[in-house]
């Protein structure tokens, strides 16, 4: 079944009926209207999407490069707003998504190997060598929740910012001990005695930045824990142990909502109250942070603003590269602004 076997049926060219598919503003309403009755009756599904990239030199997906793991994109609440407000921006223009994760091996690269017109480069390991397959590609890009890239526009929030006002929040109530629950894929995980080591990505390292930038003007040394993003069990392990010790922290600055769960999750088991026993704050302000009881006090970003701005700078990129134009790089910075809940109170003891 092809173009020419509708064409030959309503009596009309094959371009006529190439644009009914593809250009309907060419047609009457009811021209084409006639050309779709007649591919429903042949059982003609339409144009092949493969051949229609071919011709028009694009393939109608942008890339969104993510941790190693994809489950990430589906389990955590704030990737998935930040997700869904890009694919509402994106419906307009009729472009697709496609999830790439940035672990590859010598025979698969899907920042590589996978076929699209650009790219969003989201909360990706630092040490991941997908961006620069990407690179290597010339596609258009933007980056998120990631360091500053000369010659492309980035969406980031105010990270350093936020930290900085929770932990002075913290020293206000009179907290001195005070740990930090930190969450990353690769490097030392546990109890982290040298924090020079650490592989972070841009938005740990700047919410790290912001707390020590308070607690080092205090003259206070921070313990840390660490685990991988999703690892609450072990971040519930580690807590439990700094929990046990006599000189135990009365407080914790924690890189997210989820983080801070693991927090709470050992102090019921050593039967702490919180805040009376420990203080806890997250970052990001998702859905876990009211949820929790007592409610957590955390950073608020505005996540679905920021896939917003994400997929507007991209689609830029695009219609700029299509038309041969400079690509514009705007450099977005969010604001991030604390909310003080039921989770922190002052210092005991």
């Amino acid at each position: 079944m092809t173009l020419q076997t509708i064409a030959d049926r309503v009596g009309v060219s094959r371009m006529t009926v190439s644009n009914a598919f593809s250009r309907p503003d060419q047609l009457s309403p009811n021209l084409r209207k006639r050309i779709l009755d007649a591919a429903q009756d042949l059982g003609y599904a339409g144009p092949d999407p493969t051949a229609r990239a071919l011709a028009k030199g694009t393939t109608g997906a942008i890339g969104i490069l993510l941790t190693d793991s994809l489950r990430y994109a589906f389990t955590d609440l704030v990737a998935g707003s930040f997700l869904g407000a890009i694919s509402e921006e994106l419906a307009p223009t009729g472009l697709s998504i496609t999830l790439l994760t940035s672990a590859g091996t010598e025979d698969l690269i899907p920042a590589r190997d996978v076929a699209m017109d650009g790219a969003l480069v989201y909360s990706c390991d630092p040490t991941s060598p997908a961006v620069a397959w990407l690179r290597r590609r010339k596609l258009p890009m933007v980056f998120v929740d990631q360091a500053p890239v000369e010659g492309y526009a980035c969406v980031n929030v105010a990270d350093r910012t936020g930290a900085q006002d929770t932990a002075r929040h913290l020293l206000d109530l009179g907290h001195t001990r005070i740990a930090y629950a930190l969450a990353g894929a690769h490097g030392q995980h546990g109890l982290v005695t040298d924090r020079s080591v650490l592989t972070e990505g841009w938005a740990s390292v700047q919410r790290r930045l912001g707390w020590d930038d308070v607690l080092s003007s205090a003259g206070l040394t921070p313990i840390v824990i660490r685990e991988p993003f999703e690892r609450v069990d072990a971040i519930r392990r580690d807590a439990r142990e700094l929990l046990s010790r006599p000189d135990r922290p009365t407080a914790f600055l924690c890189f997210s909502d989820v983080t801070a769960v693991g927090i709470y999750q050992a102090a019921e088991d050593l039967g702490l109250r919180i805040p009376d026993d420990v203080s806890v704050t997250g970052f990001d302000d998702g859905p876990t942070a009211s949820q929790l009881r007592p409610a957590l006090t955390t950073v608020r970003q505005d996540v679905e603003e920021k896939g917003r701005a994400a997929a507007s700078a991209l689609t830029a990129a695009l219609q700029s590269t299509r038309d041969g134009k400079p690509v514009p790089t705007p450099q977005t910075l969010l604001p991030a602004t604390l909310v003080v809940r039921d989770s922190t109170g002052p210092a005991r003891g």
